[in-house]
């Protein structure tokens, strides 16, 4: 099977009742690509972004990831379940809920800003090496220290008990699920999330998302490109450089790199900073950090020429 020689990245938009690891399988099917990854997991029983990385543009997942996130959910108010969402098993329910539009907002208002909030014994990530899902499967629940979040902002769209349909916009790493469980717990009933849409992720929103099926069509038609995020577009929120002909090819060959070769000798960089250098056809060539105080710039990763 010939691999496909594009790079870049792809916004689906994952449906409901399907992995997130099966959509990237699917997309590396229907492309023929060599590898792919995405940028942040979702439920199964979510839908919206997913952003899925092609060929070399895997080596940029870990920025997306870190990206800020936007959701729509709807929480259930007044029962509660093991896995915070329609798919568990029901734990606790709570009498007939009344609570008026101001409470509500009220309290999903409180959890604006940053919050201590405890991963759902139900996810991805893993203890010694084993996701928490599959040992909550098997009875044993690892609960996972509480982790600092940001919730930047929560508008509560509709209201119609028991059901609270919500926006919510926050950091990476922030639980959805976890987060209306917790305003169940405020609000004194419980609750757990019977919707859940992805509609922004590191910039990228739903509209520039894709289907499944419309992928397949594109890629019979050869059309592919037409929604292929270059890898130079793939992180618009990161400072770019054009570099010239000579410091292109310093940087391909993976020479040491100084501040002053980059930015000037007057540069002032802020640690921990990223810089992305295009090559002066636009091409990205490397992503560079300043770790320290020195006057030295690290290689986050090169891309020194086109894949075969």
């Amino acid at each position: 099977m010939n691999c496909s020689p594009i790079d870049g990245i792809i916004v689906i938009d994952k449906p409901r009742d399907m992995s997130s690891a099966r959509v990237v399988a699917d997309v590396k099917k229907i492309l023929k690509a060599a590898k792919v990854g995405h940028a942040g997991t979702l439920d199964p029983f979510a839908e919206g972004v997913l952003i899925c990385c092609v060929n070399r543009a895997t080596r940029l997942a870990g920025f997306l990831l870190q990206g800020p996130k936007k959701y729509v959910a709807v929480l259930k108010l007044g029962e509660e379940t093991d896995t915070l969402d329609l798919t568990g098993t029901l734990v606790a329910a709570a009498k007939p809920v009344d609570f008026s539009k101001k409470v509500i907002q009220n309290v999903c208002k409180s959890f604006e800003g940053f919050i201590e909030q405890r991963p759902p014994v139900y996810s991805a990530l893993k203890h010694k090496g084993v996701p928490l899902y599959r040992l909550a499967r098997r009875g044993e629940p690892v609960q996972k220290p509480p982790r600092r979040v940001q919730i930047y902002s929560i508008t509560v769209q509709d209201i119609d008990l028991p059901f609270v349909r919500f926006e919510a916009s926050c950091s990476a790493g922030t639980y959805i699920r976890s987060l209306g469980a917790d305003i169940g717990k405020a609000l004194g009933c419980g609750g757990h999330l019977t919707g859940l849409q992805r509609t922004a992720s590191s910039g990228f929103r739903l509209d520039q998302a894709i289907t499944l099926p419309a992928l397949a069509e594109l890629a019979r038609s050869k059309r592919v490109a037409q929604c292929m995020i270059s890898m130079q577009d793939a992180l618009p929120d990161m400072p770019e450089l054009t570099a010239e002909s000579g410091l292109a090819a310093k940087i391909r060959s993976g020479r040491t790199l100084k501040t002053a070769d980059v930015l000037g000798p007057a540069a002032v960089c802020t640690p921990d900073s990223h810089i992305k250098i295009v090559d002066q056809t636009g091409a990205l060539i490397a992503i560079v950090a300043h770790r320290g105080s020195g006057d030295r710039l690290d290689y986050c990763c090169v891309f020194p020429g086109e894949m075969g």
